[in-house]
C-alpha cells in the first residue's frame, strides 16, 4: 500500500510489524539522542580545535577519537529514524529545540573542556534511557540494539573522561 507525503510523492507504507504509533514514539526518542549527539558532536570538536596546555597532545588526540564516533553514530540514529517511516532532524535549529544539551559560547580551560564533556556524554545517556522505553514497549530489537551501543560507547567516555578530574 502506498501513502501521500507531504511533497506529494508516493512512498511505500513502513510495514514492519511495529504500528505507526510506537514507531512515531520511537522516532520522537531518537530524534533526541541525535540532537543530543549533534551537540556533543559539535562541542567535542570544538574542544579538539581550542584545547591548550600541559595536556594538549593526550586531549587533542582523545576528542578526535570521540568525534570520529559520535559523527559515524550520528549518521546511524538518523537511519534508524528514516527506517521507522520518519524524517530525522537535521538542522540546528531543528537540534536546538530538542536537544538537553547546551552550545558553548565561551572558551574554557582543558579541564573544563573534559568536565563538560563529562557531563554531556551522561546527558546523551540519560536521553538514550529515556527512547528505550517506547522501543522497549514495541519489542524494536534494532532500536534497542543501536540505543544499547550508544549506552556503552557513552559511559566508557565518560568514564574515561572523568578519570582525568581525578586527583
Amino acid at each position: 500500500m502506498e501513502i501521500e507525503t507531504l511533497n506529494g510523492v508516493k512512498a511505500m507504507e513502513v510495514n514492519i510489524g511495529i504500528s505507526k504509533e510506537h514507531r512515531e514514539n520511537i522516532a520522537e526518542g531518537l530524534s533526541k539522542v541525535l540532537a543530543d549527539s549533534y551537540l556533543l558532536y559539535l562541542k567535542t570538536h570544538n574542544y579538539h580545535w581550542n584545547v591548550t596546555g600541559e595536556l594538549f597532545h593526550q586531549l587533542h588526540e582523545q576528542f578526535e577519537e570521540q568525534y570520529t564516533e559520535l559523527a559515524e553514530a550520528i549518521d546511524e540514529i538518523a537511519e534508524r529514524i528514516r527506517a521507522l517511516g520518519f524524517r530525522a532532524p537535521g538542522s540546528f535549529k531543528e537540534f536546538n529545540e530538542i536537544t538537553s544539551i547546551k552550545e558553548d559560547t565561551d572558551s574554557p580551560k582543558a579541564m573544563e573542556m573534559v568536565r563538560r564533556l563529562t557531563q554531556a556524554n551522561e546527558q546523551v545517556i540519560r536521553t538514550a534511557r529515556e527512547a528505550l522505553e517506547p522501543a522497549n514497549a514495541a519489542d524494536d530489537e534494532a532500536t534497542i540494539d543501536l540505543l544499547t551501543e550508544r549506552l556503552t560507547v557513552h559511559s566508557k567516555t565518560a568514564w574515561m573522561l572523568r578519570s582525568h578530574l581525578e586527583e
